[in-house]
């Protein structure tokens, strides 16, 4: 199926292949996005959650947060997980809509039930932090651990903390250490960092450099800023030259 053959019906929604669909999503832009709102208003919620993106993004459309949380809110309210976890991110960063941390906490904590990873991930965030929900670090460590055993590589690193500093668990720099390392391998930028920084302080300074080195490739702009400034006060030269690096987007020397 193509952006030009629109479905007529749920049912015919619901028999699309995720060939059919994919086709769908990586045709022209501006008609990709006609299809979907059709779909939508035929009631699919995995086109509404899918047009609630692009409404954020501004994919084949111009950009639209209200809208798009319009978009998430018809999905998350047939149940579908996305839908509910945008709707969380929506209300917790102020898109289109004010910044509401206990709607947040509401929509994320449905998704963690449904079984969405990030949902897990997103919660426990609010519930390490107190902000929308009652503060509780052993809760919050709960859903870490569960969406870690999903694979989700931010959690893991959210696990290492908790080892580091003793929150909800007895300190344990080995635990710590090898929750880093999962977050690490699993791609998670401050997964690397963290994981580097241990394994400096232990005297494998080689290892922590090729950990350090790939922490830009992934990180945020706020990111390489922070570590970027941490890094210029490090004893090692070599760590010194990734810092200068993510400050100014150079290659270390």
């Amino acid at each position: 199926m193509t952006h030009s053959q629109k479905p007529s019906s749920l049912d015919e929604i619901a028999a699309l292949s995720p060939a059919a669909w994919r086709a769908v999503i990586d045709s022209d832009p501006p008609g990709a996005v006609e299809w979907m709102r059709h779909a939508s208003d035929l009631g699919s919620a995995d086109a509404q959650a899918v047009l609630g993106q692009w409404l954020l993004d501004g994919h084949g459309v111009e950009a639209n947060p209200a809208e798009a949380l319009s978009q998430f809110m018809k999905a998350g309210r047939q149940g579908h997980v996305m839908g509910m976890n945008m709707c969380g991110r929506c209300f917790e960063n102020c898109w289109g809509t004010a910044v509401d941390m206990f709607a947040a906490a509401n929509w994320f904590r449905q998704a963690a039930h449904k079984g969405l990873d990030a949902g897990m991930y997103n919660y426990a965030n609010l519930l390490a932090t107190g902000k929308g929900v009652k503060k509780c670090d052993e809760e919050a460590l709960q859903w870490y651990m569960t969406a870690a055993k999903s694979g989700h590589v931010k959690s893991m690193t959210k696990i290492g903390h908790f080892f580091e500093d003793g929150r909800a668990v007895a300190k344990d720099p080995e635990a710590a250490l090898d929750w880093f390392k999962k977050g690490a391998e699993g791609g998670d930028f401050r997964g690397q960092f963290n994981y580097a920084s241990m394994l400096a302080e232990r005297g494998r300074a080689e290892e922590a450099l090729l950990w350090l080195e790939k922490v830009p490739l992934t990180a945020t702009a706020a990111y390489k800023r922070l570590v970027g400034e941490k890094l210029l006060s490090s004893p090692h030269t070599a760590f010194q030259a990734v810092g200068r690096a993510m400050l100014t987007g150079a290659s270390p020397a």
